[in-house]
């Protein structure tokens, strides 16, 4: 969009007036200008003022000027503009001067870029400088002095030079008016650069008698509203004749100068020449109304015309120079001409890069293509000098396109990996094109930013840990750790347990991990006996989004530890019976007893069991296998055995420490089974008694305490029961029922006699009642009996027979005295 105005004065009364010019030019180039706005103001507008409605302009909306963190991106060091995000709209921020920021330079504007991100947009704009009347001609002396022969000819012209305005069209120089006067004309006069200047054509001779002395009055005027205009004083001394007036030989002198050129540099040589003699005929060489910017530059002798380089050439600044030389007699009679320098570009200026905009850091699954960087690249040369040409360091992932003059997109040529590379120095070299050529090196330092992108990943897929069983709940027992190439929050990794069951518990109820560090603990301690390995999935997940994760599986392994002692399975032992093995006195050497059974619920060298005997006689009988555990003879059977032989087995387990477990062993010497009854019934029978009598005694006293209880109770009822009938009686007057009253020690004479008291009848036996023999027919197999103390049944007993006492009975039925013999004793015991 185009906008212009302009602003004239008159009386001291400003208007704005402002007309529009829309242009929309869209860039052709990926990454370029989006569109193109010019705006017109004049100069010295307040602080604040508007400009334009940009978003209007451009057709954006206010959201997206905010959202795309819309700004001014300029490479210049002052910032003229200030862009209200809020409104949409481009304010005046410095005070601006076109003189100051453009001097002669006509139409005068500066430009920048508006950009926007997310999408990446430039927009840009050029601001044109109106110029207003807001300066007055001035003369670049105050006075102008002059010494004019009397004898000068009519028409003869003196230069009275120019005034300068650094206004520019209307409002700069437009005429000059000389004061009224008998003797000058004015005369108005234009340099090829558009400049004025004035001069004097005397047109009636001077007379020095008669006016020695003139005073004139040179104005400039220039056409703004309202006119400014500036004054000199001419002061004219007539002199006595000096009829040759110095001529050059040149109208026009050009020459060439190369920027840089050092102090003292030969330009040209200027010549006059003046037809009088003696004072009249002596040139002197100046410059007429030189600028003060180039007084500091040029010099010219005096005596010769020449002129030389005094100060600093720039072409950028100024690439043509136009200066007026005077040649001046001695008789105040002057010549002029013009000298044209051109200056010839040096290629002394470097690429200027600047960067309107860095996108930092860039997402790692960025698409190729994307815009990084838009870079504005200046060169103040001109021609080949000012020809630049981009490139980037090769073997990077990037690309740099042109998208307009002087504006470069660096943009993505390749995929990113931030977990093999994170950070990039794009270098961007702008190379000009002069002799020897100039660069300009930039370093942009370009982030990538991480994508969750890649799982945790366990050191090992499979995990065997060992712990021994009994462990205190909350053992730390394994570390489990996952590694993540990722960055920040999607490197942060959590650790979790399956929660499948295992044999119907759930896993937690074994283990428990912790999230962060990946640290296993016992939630129970572990018994090897139950649980001898434990196998579940462990999940390592990330904190990207959507997270990531992997699995491994760990196996608990426990270990078994000594803790269960031998369990003996045979031969039982009770406290209710003996278990005594019956071996005949004439067995032989290694004959079989009995063999010890025992097992260990621990496994490995803890379940490793041995056998042997812990208390022994003088003249040992027996031994027992250290691994099988079996009880045999080592020798013959003699009278001197005593019958009852009690042996000790100690069986003891391989762990460290060991555990162990003892049996006893009741072996019988005999060959027949009466024998072993009446060696084992005595002792039996007396402790068995002694722990009968106990039980009854605590028995009967229990009985007693609750008749004693329930006979008061039942007294003491009957007693109430009495008294209340006998009170109902004698209310009634005799009507209730006669009840039957039966006196104290009453006598049934029902049939079964009239006895008072309980009889106790006591059976007893003879007193060669033990020495009776009992036999009894049993299975040659068989070598052991077990007997209660009684001698009323027997015991089970693995692998055997079994003979009860009922069986016994059976078989001595034939023999009554025997039996009642037998049975005479067990009854008299109770």
């Amino acid at each position: 969009m185009a906008i212009e105005g302009g602003r004239s004065g008159i009386n001291g009364c400003f208007f704005l007036r402002k007309y529009w010019q829309v242009i929309l030019l869209l860039a052709s180039l990926c990454g370029g200008i989006d569109a193109q706005i010019r705006y017109s103001i004049p100069e010295e507008m307040r602080v604040g003022s508007l400009i334009g409605n940009v978003a209007q302009d451009l057709g954006l909306d206010l959201k997206r000027l905010r959202s795309g963190r819309a700004r001014i991106v300029s490479g210049e060091s002052v910032q003229y503009t200030e862009l209200k995000t809020d409104k949409g709209i481009l304010v005046v921020r410095e005070r601006i001067d076109r003189e100051l920021l453009c001097g002669d330079v006509t139409p005068c504007s500066f430009s920048f870029e508006i950009i926007l991100e997310n999408p990446m947009e430039l927009h840009q704009i050029t601001v044109e400088i109106l110029d207003i009347n807001d300066n007055s001609p001035v003369f670049r002396k105050t006075e102008i002095h002059f010494e004019i022969s009397e004898t000068a000819t009519h028409g003869s012209r003196f230069v009275l030079g120019s005034a300068d305005d650094p206004d520019v069209g209307v409002n700069t120089l437009q005429n000059y008016i000389l004061s009224p006067n008998a003797h000058f004309v004015l005369k108005q006069q234009s340099n090829p650069d558009g400049t004025k200047y004035a001069e004097m054509v005397l047109q009636k001779a001077l007379d020095r008698e008669e006016s020695p002395r003139l005073a004139l009055k040179l104005i400039a005027v220039d056409g703004g509203d309202p006119q400014k205009s500036g004054t000199v004083n001419i002061d004219v001394t007539v002199l006595d004749a000096n009829d040759n007036v110095p001529v050059f030989n040149q109208t026009v002198y050009k020459s060439t100068v190369m920027e840089n050129a050092v102090k003292g540099t030969y330009v040209t040589t200027v010549n006059a020449t003046d037809a009088d003699t003696n004072a009249h005929g002596s040139i002197q060489y100046l410059f007429s109304d030189l600028k003060e910017d180039l007084k500091n530059i040029f010099a010219i002798d005096e005596s010769t015309g020449t002129i030389s380089v005094v100060g600093a050439i720039d072409y950028e600044q100024n690439k043509r120079y136009e200066i007026r030389v005077e040649a001046k007699d001695q008789g105040g009679l002057t010549g002029t001409s013009k000298v044209i320098i051109e200056v010839i570009d040096v290629n002394d200026n470097a690429p200027v890069m600047n960067v309107l905009s860095f996108s930092s850091p860039v997402s790692e699954d960025a698409h190729i293509g994307t815009t990084i960087a838009i870079i504005n690249v200046k060169d103040a040369d001109s021609g080949k000098n000012g020809q630049v040409t981009c490139s980037i360091d090769k073997g990077l992932p990037f690309d740099i396109k042109s998208s307009l003059a002087n504006y470069y997109t660096v943009v993505t040529d390749a995929l990113f990996d931030r977990e093999l590379l994170s950070e990039y120095n794009i270098t961007i070299t702008a190379v000009d094109s002069g002799s020897p050529p100039l660069s300009t090196v930039k370093t942009l330092r370009l982030t990538i930013s991480d994508v969750n992108d890649n799982p945790p990943i366990f050191e090992q897929k499979m995990y065997s840990v060992y712990i021994m069983e009994n462990n205190s709940p909350g053992l730390s027992i394994f570390t489990v750790r996952a590694k993540d190439v990722d960055a920040n929050q999607n490197a942060r990794i959590s650790y979790y347990l399956d929660e499948k069951q295992s044999d119907g518990t759930p896993v937690s109820s074994y283990l428990s991990i912790n999230s962060e560090t990946g640290v296993l603990h016992a939630v129970r301690s572990f018994d090897f006996e139950q649980i001898k390995q434990l196998s579940f999935t462990m999940k390592a997940q990330d904190g990207g989004s959507p997270p990531l994760s992997s699995n491994a599986t760990l196996h608990v392994i426990i270990q078994d530890q000594n803790d269960n002692v031998p369990q003996i399975l045979y031969p039982i032992q009770t406290s209710a019976s003996l278990v005594a093995e019956i071996v005949p006195r004439s067995a032989d050497i290694g004959y079989l007893v009995t063999k010890v059974v025992a097992v260990d619920v621990d496994s490995g060298q803890n379940a490793w069991l041995s056998y042997k005997l812990q208390k022994t006689q003088e003249r040992a009988l027996f031994e027992v296998g250290a691994q099988n555990g079996e009880i045999r003879t080592i020798r013959q059977i003699t009278d001197k055995d005593s019958v009852k032989q009690k042996l000790t087995v100690l069986v003891e387990d391989n762990g460290q420490p060991s555990r162990s477990a003892t049996v006893n062993v009741n072996v019988a010497l005999a060959d027949s089974f009466p024998e072993v009854l009446s060696e084992f019934s005595d002792k039996t029978q007396d402790k068995e008694y002694n722990d009968n009598l106990t039980f009854y005694l605590v028995l009967a006293l229990a009985v007693v305490s609750f008749l004693f209880i329930v006979s008061i109770i039942a007294i003491l009822s009957v007693k109430c029961y009495r008294w209340r009938r006998e009170r109902m009686f004698y209310k009634s007057n005799g009507q209730l029922p006669v009840i039957p009253y039966y006196p104290p020690l009453y006598a049934d004479v029902g049939g079964t006699g009239t006895l008072q008291h309980v009889y106790n009848y006591e059976v007893c036996r003879t007193m060669d009642s033990r020495k009776s023999d009992l036999k009894y027919a049993r299975p040659d197999s068989e070598s052991i009996i077990s007997l209660d103390t009684c001698g009323k049944d027997t015991l089970p007993h693995p692998n055997r027979d079994r003979l009860t006492m009922d069986d016994a009975i059976h078989q001595v039925s034939a023999f009554p005295l025997i039996a009642n013999t037998f049975f005479e004793d067990c009854t008299h015991k109770t």
